[in-house]
């Protein structure tokens, strides 16, 4: 059995979820708060960040959700999340980056920081900040909306990683109020059909006791 260590609103552990139920690969969550991490975790992953996945049969201690994602790859072989020629295979990867670093940069981590951090900590949110990651997110937006414009999936003519990383980064902003979906009806729809997917629907049921998502997270056409 696989073991996630991971954190609810951490992006990168919901695209490993999104990963391992498209592949129907079964696993066990265990829960670690990134701001009060244990030495256990911090033997498993140095960095002391999440996801790590564990299977201690094995003996094995995988950190790093894109090496967890390519590890998957290369030992699972069903519904294949990294696929077709070379160079689809590397517009995958170049959306995943994208998503990954310049999303999470712009919005994912300004939004966390602002309305998650500071309220666990009792401190006020910079509304300077959370403007800029709104708009910001924005631009993002724009360039999804283009590229649903010009193919049926984030990377081409099948669902990939790309999609997940996507997904799990505005899953995250949209709980946390950071999207407005004005203007942006090509991301809203396939935002929509993703979330009607089977392995998105549990992350649309956990909530946070320090903060609540707005009324349309949950909505599958919201």
């Amino acid at each position: 059995m696989w073991f996630l260590y991971q954190f609810p609103l951490c992006p990168f552990s919901r695209k490993i979820r999104l990963l391992l139920s498209e592949k129907n690969i079964p696993f066990d969550l265990v829960r670690e708060e990134p701001w009060a991490a244990s030495d256990m975790f911090f033997n498993l992953n140095p960095a002391g960040r999440t996801p790590v996945i564990v299977h201690r049969e094995k003996n094995l201690a995988i950190p790093d959700s894109r090496a967890i994602a390519e590890y998957f790859e290369e030992t699972v072989d069903r519904n294949p999340m990294i696929n077709g020629t070379a160079s689809q295979r590397a517009e995958i990867r170049r959306l995943v980056a994208l998503f990954d670093e310049n999303f999470y940069a712009d919005v994912t981590a300004p939004l966390l920081s602002e309305r998650m951090r500071k309220r666990i900590l009792r401190q006020p949110p910079d509304s300077g900040a959370l403007r800029n990651a709104m708009k910001l997110a924005h631009g993002h937006l724009d360039y999804l909306d283009w590229l649903i414009d010009n193919r049926p999936w984030v990377a081409g003519s099948t669902m990939s990683l790309a999609d997940l990383a996507a997904a799990a980064q505005i899953s995250v902003a949209d709980y946390l109020g950071g999207i407005d979906w004005s203007g942006h009806e090509q991301s809203r729809g396939w935002y929509a059909v993703f979330k009607s997917r089977p392995s998105f629907r549990p992350l649309l049921t956990e909530r946070m006791d320090v903060i609540q998502p707005p009324a349309h997270y949950a909505l599958l056409d919201g």
